[in-house]
């Protein structure tokens, strides 16, 4: 999967332009027509993570790769984006209308806990079904966004976090779509899909001063808020492997991943890893390998 997407890198990418207080002022908000964006020959959207959050109304047919979904929008929809899931969207329609908002977290400080709300949470429903009417009301509310954030008034930002949280109680009323989105009835399931994007939200790691914080079956359980031997069981029934031997590999696979494509020493992996002493990394990786970290890294680096 592709690095983390900043918004930077959306500016850069996609406008060529980073606006001015991007990296001076406390939260970002921007709003954008999807036509600016689309057209015969749109720049593909990477598959990653982004660090931002996003809103978009979508007028036109188009797919959306949302964790491990395809999401199929053949007429209108509304997408809610947030910096936990990775996704990517791909046209369909040679042309595309709409419009999108894209926003940190950091805009939000102190006036409430964006991933509290469904259309935000990690096993709640990102996208819904518009009528004609939702249309209406959805694209009145992009368009107050964009007189708000070209006027002189003071206290516009305030308007704007109003006008975000009002597409998203907006939605919420809504019936989500069902297109494409199957979700785990079974309760077994539903605890390993949970698992395992708490595990793979730790990754990639991308800089040394990164470090993952969830390493062991009680740690997990205790984040989805169950008891170690629940989650043992409910993997155990669906993956027919155990919690630590799906933990050791991802850690194995992203310690193989450093080793061959960054310079970073061991110690500095270890860290990284979440490993207190580079010798316990040392013998947890030669532990699965048969090489040591050194090694691997000198016979098998590209």
């Amino acid at each position: 999967m592709n690095k983390t997407l900043k918004l930077q890198e959306f500016y850069s990418k996609n406008l060529n332009w980073i606006p001015d207080n991007l990296k001076t002022e406390i939260g970002h908000f921007n709003v954008f027509q999807t036509e600016e964006f689309s057209g015969p020959n749109p720049k593909p959207m990477p598959y990653s993570r982004k660090d931002y959050y996003k809103i978009s109304l979508i007028l036109g047919k188009s797919k959306v790769h949302y964790a491990d979904k395809v999401i199929e929008i053949n007429k209108q929809g509304l997408l809610f984006a947030n910096p936990q899931i990775p996704y990517n969207w791909e046209q369909v329609d040679k042309q595309l209308k709409g419009y999108f908002c894209v926003f940190t977290e950091s805009f939000f400080s102190q006036f409430g806990d964006l991933n509290k709300y469904p259309v935000f949470k990690s096993d709640g429903n990102p996208i819904f079904d518009l009528t004609s009417d939702n249309i209406t009301e959805f694209s009145k509310i992009f368009e107050r966004m964009f007189t708000e954030i070209n006027s002189d008034y003071e206290f516009k930002y305030d308007v704007l976090r109003n006008l975000v949280f009002e597409l998203i109680h907006s939605a919420i009323k809504l019936k989500p779509t069902n297109l494409s989105i199957n979700y785990q009835s079974n309760a077994s399931e539903r605890i390993s899909s949970l698992f395992l994007e708490l595990l793979e939200r730790q990754f990639p790691i991308e800089n040394v001063r990164q470090q993952i914080k969830l390493r062991t079956a009680s740690e997990f359980a205790n984040q989805l808020g169950i008891h170690v031997n629940h989650l043992n069981r409910a993997l155990k029934e669906i993956t027919n492997k155990s919690t630590t031997t799906i933990i050791a590999n991802r850690l194995l696979q992203e310690a193989k991943i450093l080793l061959s494509h960054t310079n970073w020493n061991i110690s500095e992996i270890a860290n990284c890893l979440g490993f207190e002493e580079t010798a316990h990394f040392s013998n947890f990786f030669k532990k699965h390998t048969t090489y040591s970290p050194i090694r691997f890294r000198k016979e098998f680096i590209i």
